[in-house]
Parts: structure tokens; C-alpha cells; sequence
């Protein structure tokens, strides 16, 4: 075990893609979190689909695949189609499920186009822009970890100081307005650290699995307590897993794509909390309400006796 545990530290790839899914899988549980409470979990969906013609234009404009430029393309074009969310469903009659089945087709369509553009470039098939559709963690480097760790990390500092006013936000938005908090720029703030989240995974996961990221591990946290926090840790903690779990099973069998298999460990994660957490659990319900059936059966004999 610690032979294995040392071969996997000297190996710089597997390190890398490692530290990379850890991260991801951290960052989107904890946001992930308050997407599942609001609600919101198809914005997951929406905002990566959306992110594609941003990293294609960004591409485009610049001729260059750095991470820093593509993502920056990715997290401008992903806030922008979150703002689309919120202007079509405040302007018109459209609900919001709608308005996210509209912006994602519409951006996610435009992506494509972009990205027939790029690839009747000279110079395309360097830029690897299509292990964004699917990911491709495989091909992460340093300097993707150290992209995606600054921008975790301002995600969850920002995170952990308005952990209050979000989760008013989330429980009681009409209290904050009552005491004069800006609730609507807080609304905002959070879908900014959402998108954040999901562009960080894109090259991991890639645009089509990375709403799995977010809604699973906090689906899983929330089977097992109703305290906010806790369900974040554990969301937190359950993202993690997934993500080193997936990786390393992918590491050790030839041709298996690193993301589809994070997001595989992350439902098994999600079909066993289903299962088995106490109180919220299919199981734990079943044999309470087997206790109950026993129970009220022989209160019902003892009065029939008496």
C-alpha cells in the first residue's frame, strides 16, 4: 500500500490529474450545495454548455490555448448566459426551467459553430479545444492546477465570508430584503462563484458531464443531515472522493476516460447515500416504518385483550 501510495506521488501525470480532480471535486460540491437547495440544478448544465463559445472566441481573438485565456473566455461567456437566466425570466413570462433550456441550446449551439470555425484553422488541432466537450483530464499541467486552484480558492474564500448572507439567501430571501440586505447582488455574487466552479472543472469533465459535479455530491450530503453546513462538508468531502477515485481507477485501466468514470464514482456515491443514510435513507425509511407497522399491530392486540 505504501509502495503504491509512493508511485503515485512520483508519477507527475497522475499527481497532477489528482490534485486537478480534487479540486474540482471540492469546489463543486460545496457551491453545488446551494444550486441543489435553490432549486437550480439544471444551471449547472446551462452555464457549461454556455462557456464553449467563449473558450472558441477566446481562441480565436488571442491564437492562444493558454488555460488562463481559455477559461477567462469560458467564465465571461458563462456569467453572461446566467444574466440571460435571470433578464428572461424577470422580463417576460417565461419560467426559469424554460429560460435555462433556451440560453443552454442557444450558447451551446453557437459553441459548436465557433468551434467548426477553429477547426479550419492552420494551427486548430494544437489548440485542443474539443477535450473541453467531453474532458480530457489526462492533459492537465501545472499550470492548469495552479489556474484552477487560484480560482477555486477565491471562490471559496468568497464562499466562507458571505456564508451568511447566502444562506439567507437560500432559506429566507425575503428577510434580507426586510433588513435592507442588496439580496439581488447577492444573488448574483453566488451564480458568479457557480460559474466559477464549473469553468475550473471544464477541462476535466468537460462541458457535458460537469453539471454532474455539481448536483451529485451535494445531492449525496444532503440524504445524510438538514444543517447547511454539514451538507457542504460533506459535499465537499464526497466531490473529493469522486474525483481521486476516478481518477485512479481510470489510471489503471488502458483507454478509460478519466471524467465519465468521476462521474460514475460520483452517482455510485450518490445511489449508496440514497440508500443507506439514516432517517433520509430508502432503507433506513423502510425498516423504521417496519418498526412503526410492528408497533401499532401490537398496541392494536393489546387493546383488542383488554
Amino acid at each position: 500500500m505504501i509502495g503504491y501510495l509512493l508511485s503515485i506521488f512520483q508519477d507527475y501525470t497522475l499527481r497532477t490529474v489528482l490534485l486537478g480532480s480534487g479540486i474540482l471535486g471540492i469546489t463543486s460540491g460545496i457551491l453545488g450545495t446551494f444550486t441543489l437547495l435553490r432549486k437550480q440544478s439544471l444551471l449547472g448544465d446551462a452555464v457549461s454548455h454556455s462557456a464553449l463559445p467563449g473558450i472558441a472566441i477566446a481562441f480565436l481573438l488571442t491564437k492562444s490555448s493558454s488555460p488562463v485565456v481559455l477559461l477567462s473566455g469560458a467564465l465571461i461567456f458563462g456569467w453572461v448566459s446566467s444574466l440571460c437566466m435571470m433578464f428572461i425570466v424577470k422580463y417576460s413570462k417565461i419560467k426559469y426551467d424554460g429560460a435555462l433550456g433556451i440560453v443552454l441550446s442557444v450558447f451551446f449551439g453557437f459553441g459548436l459553430v465557433m468551434l467548426s470555425v477553429v477547426q479550419k484553422l492552420p494551427n486548430s488541432r494544437q489548440a485542443g479545444l474539443n477535450k473541453f466537450l467531453f474532458g480530457q483530464a489526462a492533459t492537465l499541467l501545472k499550470e492548469d492546477i495552479i489556474t484552477m486552484g487560484i480560482l477555486s480558492g477565491i471562490a471559496l474564500i468568497i464562499t466562507f465570508v458571505f456564508w451568511k448572507e447566502f444562506k439567507l439567501l437560500v432559506f429566507n430571501p425575503e428577510f434580507g430584503y426586510t433588513i435592507g440586505l442588496p439580496m439581488k447582488k447577492i444573488d448574483i455574487l453566488l451564480t458568479c462563484l457557480i460559474v466559477v466552479a464549473i469553468v475550473t472543472g471544464l477541462q476535466t469533465v468537460g462541458v457535458v458531464l460537469m453539471s454532474a459535479m455539481l448536483i451529485a455530491p451535494a445531492s449525496a450530503g444532503r440524504q445524510w443531515t438538514d444543517r447547511l453546513e454539514i451538507m457542504a462538508a460533506l459535499a465537499g468531502f464526497f466531490g473529493a472522493v469522486s474525483g481521486i477515485t476516478g481518477t485512479l481507477i481510470s489510471s489503471k485501466t488502458p483507454n478509460m476516460p478519466t471524467g465519465p468514470v468521476i462521474v460514475l464514482i460520483s452517482f455510485a456515491l450518490f445511489a449508496f447515500s440514497l440508500l443507506f443514510a439514516p432517517k433520509r435513507g430508502i432503507i433506513s425509511r423502510l425498516i423504521s416504518a417496519h418498526k412503526n407497522n410492528l408497533t401499532f399491530k401490537n398496541n392494536l392486540k393489546t387493546t383488542i385483550r383488554r
